[in-house]
């Protein structure tokens, strides 16, 4: 089974993580922090904002709210999706990994992102899925439509 695991600052990417379940036909879980962020939590260029804090700190993981995922071990492929925060996932997404055994489960990233790619993100996120395969997948800025999603999920599972 796929499940689609989203994190989503503001809803932009949201949208795209219900695409892209559907799309893939899998199930879907947003990672929601403890505390959501604000605008100004989110305001990149103060280097004191909560983001820059956290992104500054390689050990920094965020608290999760919100249900558990019941049964992750049903699961052997996931869709991981987040906004780029400074050229990498956000750490809330270590907390995710790090909050389940993902030993031999394929993970695949896909990112929304104002300019920038995937970067190190699978090697970043590694040392929080041990014994899981990560691997960057793509960008799904302005997609469009699920067709093109559809297309690009295939390419990967």
């Amino acid at each position: 089974m796929i499940l689609t695991a989203y994190f989503s600052a503001t809803g932009k990417t949201k949208k795209v993580a219900e695409i892209l379940a559907s799309a893939a036909g899998s199930d879907i879980y947003e990672i929601k922090p403890e505390t959501p962020y604000s605008k100004a939590d989110l305001n990149w260029m103060n280097k004191n904002s909560r983001s820059s804090v956290e992104m500054k700190d390689k050990s920094s993981r965020p608290a999760i709210g919100g249900e558990k995922i019941a049964d992750i071990s049903k699961y052997d492929t996931i869709l991981l999706l987040a906004p780029i925060w400074w050229y990498q996932f956000p750490t809330i997404m270590n907390t995710f990994l790090e909050s389940y055994d993902m030993a031999g489960k394929k993970i695949i990233l896909f990112a929304t992102s104002g300019g920038s790619g995937l970067g190190e993100s699978a090697n970043l996120l590694q040392v929080s899925a041990p014994g899981a395969e990560i691997i960057n997948g793509e960008m799904l800025n302005r997609i469009g439509s699920g067709d093109k999603i559809k297309q690009i999920v295939d390419k990967y599972i």
